[in-house]
């Protein structure tokens, strides 16, 4: 279990560390955060393929034991871990790397929306003052870590449930 849950993982960890590289230097300059963020979360859920894919891996060798829904959701939430703490290191990289000033032109381009929307001039500088202090937190590796984590988390637990309904297998 062990091996198929670290290769897996591994695997999905990969996928998404790459397509979350290229879309952050492909949207480095634009910082276009709508198309960014459609594009993220279809590299995040085609990275999580390899959650279902591990999960099967894992059943089809314990055939014919069966696979009980909860240890096939076990295996497959530890390859969305896994998946997920990829992520993470791999967005400190390009963070530290490749976008030090990432908060700087997402503040500004939020802010720049919301001028546009028509929003006033009470709401642009609340909102402004919301963003600074979510600056100051996102300086501190931890939080950025942990708030990074939770972009892939909900679509690796979402197509962990699912994978794990559908590869249950009761006892032959």
């Amino acid at each position: 279990m062990n091996k198929t849950i670290l290769t897996y993982g591994l695997l999905s960890g990969a996928v998404a560390a790459v397509l979350m590289t290229g879309t952050a230097i492909y949207f480095k300059n634009s910082m276009d955060t709508s198309n960014g963020t459609l594009f993220g979360y279809a590299g995040i859920l085609l990275s999580m393929l390899f959650v279902y894919f591990g999960t099967r891996a894992y059943r089809d060798q314990k055939t014919p034991a069966g696979l009980s829904f909860g240890e096939a959701f076990k295996v497959a939430i530890l390859i969305t871990v896994i998946s997920c703490i990829c992520y993470v290191v791999a967005w400190l990289i390009v963070y530290q790397t490749l976008m030090p000033d990432f908060m700087d032109k997402f503040i500004e381009q939020t802010l720049a929306k919301l001028k546009e929307s028509g929003a006033s001039e009470t709401q642009i500088s609340q909102e402004a003052a919301k963003m600074e202090e979510m600056k100051v937190m996102y300086r501190n590796p931890l939080f950025r870590a942990a708030i990074t984590f939770l972009e892939p988390f909900p679509v690796g637990l979402l197509v962990s449930l699912v994978s794990s309904f559908v590869l249950r297998r009761k006892p032959v």
